[in-house]
């Protein structure tokens, strides 16, 4: 006898196969704005017209999870709409068996990696049912629903469709350092609705560092007495956080750091330390010297207890430990851990380093959880039970380490906190040739993390820096890997940016209000669009900029500079712009770049004189000014080729080293329509 389940699948199956017959070469295309894109889609004709006599019901095994996702649905349309639906909370069973949508699940589903999280999604005429295994699933499937909502002269619609999915990689993941800058209650809430609504699955925390200590221990309460500032989470908030995580298909892991990125631990517990003195929290950037000492048993005695009661706030079965950028120096001048070398008969620090994360990894494993660590942990003698977390492209080592049976996660590539633009991170996948050739090896490729290191990122900039990027993130953790249309991407990036400013993130409006800052006035077209040309200084190169700023823990970060986009719209809109013309010249194109060009060369005379007033914009003033010059210097460029005498290579020459020598930063930003527009110079 068939299992009723199975027989939906069945069904499900026939429907999609019946349909792709019926329209065989006549299949649909339709532009969309779903991110992360599905496995599969296949549009059909017709439309499922909205009104206010709407309602959700539910049916099969599903618990509270997808009743209160299904009540947050709801909400979102209606505000989404306008429309006054009569349905409230959704707290049961076949409440509304005649509803326009139906979500039907077969099991609540277990928050851990590797569950099901599939979902078949259909739009008709008629109906429209979601159908997964499990809940996770299900909320999955209501994101993706929520994306299909569309308008048009009769009012709001979804369009008839089938849809198959499930992600590509199980661990799916944001990491957010809460540390150097803390990040508060309402912030994590912020963002982890926002990951749910781009289907990632994992929220890491980065709770201990050098600059701060951020969780409540009871067990030791001076780590957050005397490390943090009095900018902690209190273990209520942590278990609020966790909760509210769960009810997204969200899992927590914590990360305390280990044996080194320590120092906040020594304020209050100095006798953990491998040297014997007193210690403050750390205010600077960079890998500190300061390590736990791995050669006394205290230290373990402590981490024992420590993570006995971490774990009994985060239940996720996996626990970080970092274990990254660990120098030793202060090892090799302890005398007692020197000698506790020569005994073990250990040569280098990477070996004392290995003994001292093998007795974390005992004390893990005692209290029920799975260990992660920074890539540094590595060792082939390690348990293969631990996760290693990839953040450093060694190539040798990360497939070695594959090969060898360990499971592992990927971060290089996805460090948001290195001011790359989206396409830069949506084009590196997390099985990537240069670094694993071996297919063995890449199945051990669990997912990865977006990772968001809060060197410059304060709680107002936090979504900021981390959205709509990260989008374009969750879409290579979620989509099949031959999705990769860059341009394509950010049509669909601006859609989702507001879909994810409904669900309260403030990325959009953090921005405008600090441009409003720093002009003084409510005016801030001008800013703007300076705004679109110019990105901060890629990777750590803000750290080594040639204005020598010195940045600390309590350094201001309220400049232009951190209002910016990591990825300017309008250069990149240029550029694109630019190439199009090249490759096939039209009017209609060169008309549209010299709207561009000429915008900006009026801009500096609108933005001088808020420059003027505001000291804290005098550092761009370079940058305003060469960005009308260049722009004058491209609407010369158009001029001149349609004259009588046309360009010659004299002044082509002299337009490109005036173009060039713009490139130099100001204010740790740098113009980026600049490459696009000395193409445009030598081609036109």
């Amino acid at each position: 006898m068939i299992h009723c389940k199975n027989m939906r699948v069945v069904l499900f199956l026939f429907i999609l196969l019946w349909a792709s017959s019926l329209t065989g070469m006549q299949t649909l295309e339709r532009e969309h704005t779903l991110m992360p894109v599905p496995k599969e889609i296949l549009w059909e004709s017709g439309t499922y017209r909205l009104d206010d006599t709407f309602r959700i019901n539910v049916a099969g095994e599903a618990g509270d999870r997808t009743f209160k996702a299904a009540t947050r649905a709801l909400r979102r349309l209606s505000g989404r709409t306008g429309l006054f639906f009569d349905q409230d909370y959704i707290t049961g069973i076949n409440q509304s068996p005649e509803a326009g949508l139906e979500l039907m699940c077969y099991r609540p589903g277990e928050l851990k990696l590797g569950e099901d999280e599939s979902y078949r999604l259909r739009v008709s005429s008629r109906e429209m049912i979601i159908e997964a295994e499990t809940e996770l699933g299900l909320m999955h499937g209501l994101e993706t629903w929520l994306q299909l909502l569309e308008s048009g002269d009769e009012g709001y619609f979804f369009p008839a469709v089938i849809i198959e999915d499930e992600p590509r990689f199980p661990w799916r993941g944001l990491m957010i350092d809460v540390c150097r800058h803390f990040q508060p209650l309402h912030v994590i809430l912020q963002n982890i609705d926002a990951m749910a609504a781009m289907k990632m699955n994992v929220l890491h925390l980065h709770l201990s560092e050098d600059q701060g200590f951020r969780v409540e221990s009871k067990a030791y309460p001076l780590l957050h007495q005397k490390g943090s500032d009095g900018f902690y989470f209190t273990q209520c908030q942590i278990r609020e956080i966790v909760d509210y995580a769960a009810e997204r298909g969200i899992r927590v892991v914590p990360e305390f750091d280990m044996p080194s990125h320590s120092t906040a631990w020594f304020v209050g517990y100095p006798e953990l330390s491998s040297k014997d003195t007193s210690y403050t929290i750390e205010r600077s950037w960079g890998v500190k010297d300061p390590g736990m000492n791995p050669a006394s048993e205290f230290t373990y005695a402590f981490l024992d207890t420590f993570i006995a009661e971490m774990t009994t706030l985060f239940p996720d079965p996996y626990f970080h430990i970092g274990g990254d950028e660990n120098n030793g120096k202060w090892w090799k001048e302890n005398p007692d851990i020197v000698a506790f070398m020569d005994s073990m008969g250990f040569e280098t620090t990477h070996e004392l380093q290995s003994y001292f994360v093998k007795r974390v990894h005992d004390i893990v494993r005692k209290h029920e959880r799975i260990m992660v660590g920074w890539g540094e942990i590595y060792d082939p003698e390690m348990p293969q039970d631990v996760l290693i977390h990839f953040w450093w492209p060694r190539m040798k080592e990360m497939e070695e380490a594959l090969l060898n049976g360990f499971k592992g996660i990927v971060s290089n590539g996805y460090y948001i906190d290195h001011f790359r633009t989206a396409e830069y991170h949506y084009l590196m996948d997390p099985v990537r040739p240069e670094y694993v050739t071996d297919s063995l090896a890449a199945r051990n490729i669990l997912g990865g993390e977006a990772a968001s290191w809060a060197e410059f990122v304060t709680g107002e900039l936090t979504g900021l820096r981390i959205w709509p990027r990260t989008a374009a993130i969750a879409e290579r953790f979620w989509s099949p890997a031959h999705i990769r249309d860059v341009e394509d991407m950010y049509r669909r990036l601006e859609k989702t940016s507001l879909r994810l400013e409904e669900l309260g993130l403030d990325h959009l409006k953090n921005r405008d209000m600090m441009l409003r800052r720093l002009a003084g006035q409510r005016d801030i077209a001008a800013l703007h669009i300076l705004t679109g040309t110019v990105e901060p200084l890629e990777h750590y190169s803000r750290h080594r900029a040639v204005e020598r700023k010195k940045y600390v823990q309590h350094a201001p970060l309220t400049r232009l500079v951190d209002a910016a986009w990591s990825d300017a719209p309008d250069a990149r809109k240029f550029r694109y712009l630019v190439e199009d013309y090249l490759k096939e010249p039209s009017k209609e194109k060169e008309n549209q770049i010299r709207y561009m060009l000429y915008r900006w060369a009026e801009n500096h005379k609108k933005l001088a004189p808020v420059i003027d007033e505001n000291p804290i914009l005098w550092e761009i003033r370079g940058l305003s000014e060469d960005l009308s010059r260049s722009a004058r210097i491209g609407l010369k460029v158009l001029e001149k080729k349609d004259s009588w005498f046309g360009l010659s290579s004299k002044d082509i020459d002299q337009y490109v080293q005036e173009l060039e020598k713009m490139k130099v930063p100001r204010g740790e930003l740098t113009l980026q329509h600049l490459d696009a527009l000395i193409q445009l110079v030598v081609n036109v």
